[in-house]
């Protein structure tokens, strides 16, 4: 009882090391504590039954925001809203289960072997939460090394399983250095070579710059959720955005995900056109976020990004909605939800997958609408065409929690996986501009309401990511967990 109790509050611990602490050690530290117990345990039993408390550490501490969605916007009841956090985090706990459920069971590998098949099996699992039922992969491990940790020059070549594997890799490193009294220095070498080897990567250039920095504008209209779907204040969201649009001079203005909360086909034409002229007047254009609907009877309708202004007209239709906030899987099961939830327009149809960069302001323009850029395997289907990524969200559903701040973060490390510029325009924050290294550049005060002006500079050429996703990472340890597994199973039957 007393070593659950311990891994659920490493699993909190381990929250330091994403946005907005940053505290990207904490988490190896964490990890080392947990998979020392994992390898003492005398049964696979007890080492699931500690991958589950440390889950639920992990996910009750990291994404408690989720509460704020579910009850003070979404009006769930106080116990039902804790009670689905509680169930969601028990499923979500079960990933890291299952990994030291069957890692357990390889504790008689040679050290450095199972080091690897600790590596694998919990990347594999981290992998799977977020393909399985659409996914959810927040709070992958390896986002809390983004963007100030050595591990992150691996993430170019390897994404950002690569670096959960490579940061569970080298806790189990510090594990065996400290079971072996601090003697055993092959374990800290290592260590530290994979730590050095991840720095002197970041000193290799990728990818590289084209053309001119392009001016942008990334607009903040802090338009209160609660408020947002109100008839009453419509008009006011209206000349919020407006008048920001008017006020900046950039080539490239991005609003954020649904600005005006409007079907394209009922937005006055008059607004439209007076933003398209003052775009071209800057040689520009503009990108405004609204619902569309289909005009074919079909009743579709989706979460789309429109251009207005030099360019000539486009738009990007949301593909990856969220789970019971856009959509409702399983209707027959789970449609009674919607009487609960009361969230507007919560049964969206879905955006072709393989849809193109848009040729904006002189860039080609890879959009992704809010939690579409938690998936860095599908933000490549617009690469290496695209020049720029473009984030459109709105993180208003998060209150004033750590959400948005580990939203930022994990764009930080699709941009230092893809090697491109991400601008983000959020309803109330965090809109920032970030660099193809995942640096921060500029950000504005959230909730408030304001734009963000500054300059971006586009880029070509492709990472080692961008041309081959998640599968040589996912390729490797597939293959790690049965060569060690028949090593395991050959070992036993010689002892017999």
């Amino acid at each position: 009882m007393i070593k659950l109790l311990l891994v659920f509050l490493l699993g909190m611990l381990s929250v330091l090391g994403f946005a907005p602490f940053y505290l990207f050690p904490v988490p190896v530290f964490a990890l080392a504590i947990l998979l020392r117990f994992c390898h003492a345990s005398v049964s696979p039993r007890k080492a699931a039954a500690l991958g589950f408390g440390f889950g639920m550490g992990l996910f009750s501490a990291g994404v408690t925001w989720l509460y704020v969605s579910l009850h003070d916007f979404g009006a769930m009841p106080t116990p039902v809203a804790i009670a689905a956090l509680i169930v969601l985090c028990a499923y979500l706990s079960l990933f890291p289960a299952t990994s030291l459920w069957l890692l357990a069971r390889l504790r008689q590998a040679a050290p450095m072997i199972w080091a690897a098949a600790a590596g694998a099996l919990l990347m594999l699992a981290e992998w799977l939460r977020g393909y399985l039922f659409t996914g959810f992969p927040w709070l992958a491990l390896g986002y809390s090394q983004a963007p100030n940790s050595p591990l992150v020059g691996f993430a170019p070549i390897l994404g950002v399983y690569g670096i959960s594997f490579l940061l569970i890799f080298s806790a189990a490193m510090l594990f065996f250095w400290f079971d072996s009294g601090f003697r055993a220095k092959r374990y800290v070498v290592t260590f530290c070579a994979l730590w050095v080897g991840g720095f002197a990567l970041q000193m290799i250039e990728w990818v590289q710059p084209e053309g001119e920095p392009v001016t942008v504008s990334l607009l903040q209209g802090n338009i209160a959720q609660d408020l947002k779907w109100r008839d009453d204040h419509l008009e006011n969201t209206m000349e919020t955005y407006a008048r920001l649009i008017m006020e900046s001079k950039s080539r490239l203005i991005v609003t954020p995900e649904i600005s005006i909360p409007l079907f394209s086909d009922v937005m006055p034409p008059a607004y439209l056109s007076h933003i398209a002229e003052h775009a071209r007047n800057q040689d520009g254009d503009v990108l405004i976020g609204l619902a569309e609907r289909t005009v074919d009877g079909s009743d579709d309708y989706y979460n789309t990004m429109f251009s207005f202004g030099a360019s000539p007209e486009q738009r990007y239709r949301k593909h990856h909605l969220v789970p019971f906030g856009e959509f409702i899987p399983l209707k027959p099961i789970f449609g009674w939800i919607i009487q609960v939830l009361h969230i507007p327009l919560s049964d969206f149809s879905r955006g072709d997958l393989n849809q193109q960069p848009m040729h904006l302001a002189g860039q080609r323009v890879a959009i992704n609408i809010c939690y579409e850029d938690v998936f860095g395997e599908e933000i490549i289907y617009q690469l290496p065409q695209a020049t720029l990524l473009v984030n459109v969200s709105n993180d208003a559903w998060f209150g004033r929690s750590i959400g948005p701040q580990q939203h930022l973060q994990i764009s930080q490390m699709r941009a230092i996986e893809t090697g491109r510029y991400m601008l983000r325009a959020t309803n109330t924050g965090v809109t920032a501009i970030i660099d193809e290294r995942g640096k921060v550049l500029q950000s504005i005060e959230i909730f408030t309401t304001s734009a963000l002006h500054g300059v971006a500079q586009g880029f070509k050429g492709a990472t080692p990511y961008v041309l081959a996703g998640n599968h040589p990472i996912l390729g490797a340890a597939g293959l790690a967990v049965i060569a060690v597994s028949i090593s395991a199973f050959r070992g036993r039957r010689k002892n017999r």
